[in-house]
């Protein structure tokens, strides 16, 4: 059975695409390509049908990260196909489970950073749309810490179903 893995940022072109593009590459160096999908979207749909920011697109290839991206709106009906939904910040985690039908649903909702052991209090990604490049270098380097925790916890909940 199919692992579904969503991330969720504001607009879906800077935070959610990035670390959507380095956990799907986590993902695949697992060799879990055939049991886990990943993909991300927006609370709002202010930048539905555009590519990610050139930003966090620059970033990502220079880290050696695929960025083919389409920002699209997280709709509420998504809940029932996923098995994990991944908020940036506790902004999206609010608004996520404000949008979640049940709350089942709601126990689906994980801030990323909660996956980082090293992360300290403050589990927030901060956006990095309205200042420079240092920013979505700062953003990356938080993407992929979490990363590694995820794919562990995500190990174990595969294995959980195997079992």
């Amino acid at each position: 059975m199919t692992y579904r893995v969503c991330f969720v940022c504001t607009g879906n072109i800077c935070r959610s695409p990035m670390a959507e593009s380095v956990f799907r590459a986590r993902v695949a160096e697992a060799g879990l390509e055939d049991l886990v999908v990943v993909d991300s979207a927006g609370t709002d749909g202010w930048h539905e049908g555009e590519p990610a920011d050139p930003r966090t697109v620059s970033v990502l290839a220079e880290h050696g990260y695929d960025s083919e991206h389409t920002a699209r709106r997280f709709l509420p009906s998504w809940f029932a196909r996923l098995d994990l939904v991944i908020a940036l910040d506790t902004g999206h985690l609010r608004a996520l489970r404000h949008l979640a039908p049940t709350e089942e649903d709601a126990r689906k909702i994980r801030l990323l950073r909660s996956y980082d052991p090293g992360a300290g209090p403050d589990l927030d990604v901060p956006d990095p749309y309205y200042g420079g490049r240092d920013g979505f270098e700062e953003c990356l380097e938080m993407v992929e810490a979490a990363s590694t925790g995820l794919l562990a916890a995500v190990q174990d909940e595969l294995e959980g179903r195997a079992a």
